[in-house]
Formats: structure tokens, C-alpha cells, sequence
């Protein structure tokens, strides 16, 4: 009997965004790779340390991510 309602967007666009923990780091991740034009993504440490190699697993599927020291 519980239900989750998610009301948001018809679609999404880039824009600079931080990742604040590990799974809302993905999610913005994630996020940012539907969205319309360029996402920046700063504060990754948190994806970094909890998902191993996230860009490179991700760029095999057809992502197209970069990391800038």
C-alpha cells in the first residue's frame, strides 16, 4: 500500500550542478546524461569513492564523460 508520486519535468537541461553524497552524485549523473546540452558536475569525490570507474563503465554504453583535474 505505499506509493511514491515523482511529479518534475518533461525534459531536462544542462547546467552546473554538485553532488552532495554518493547516491545523489549518480543521480545528478544520471540526470545530466538525458539532459539537453552540457552538465557540469562538480564535488565528485563522493561518486569517485562509492561507484568504481562510474565515467568509463558508463562511456562503454555510449555516454560520453569526461574528468577534469
Amino acid at each position: 500500500g505505499k506509493i511514491a508520486v515523482v511529479k518534475g519535468v518533461k525534459k531536462l537541461t544542462g547546467a552546473v550542478v554538485e553532488a552532495t553524497d554518493l547516491r545523489g552524485g549518480a543521480a545528478v549523473v544520471l540526470g545530466g546524461l538525458v539532459a539537453k546540452g552540457k552538465t557540469t558536475v562538480k564535488n565528485i569525490e563522493y561518486i569517485l569513492r562509492g561507484y568504481e570507474e562510474l565515467d568509463k563503465k558508463l562511456n562503454k554504453i555510449g555516454a560520453n564523460i569526461k574528468i577534469e583535474k
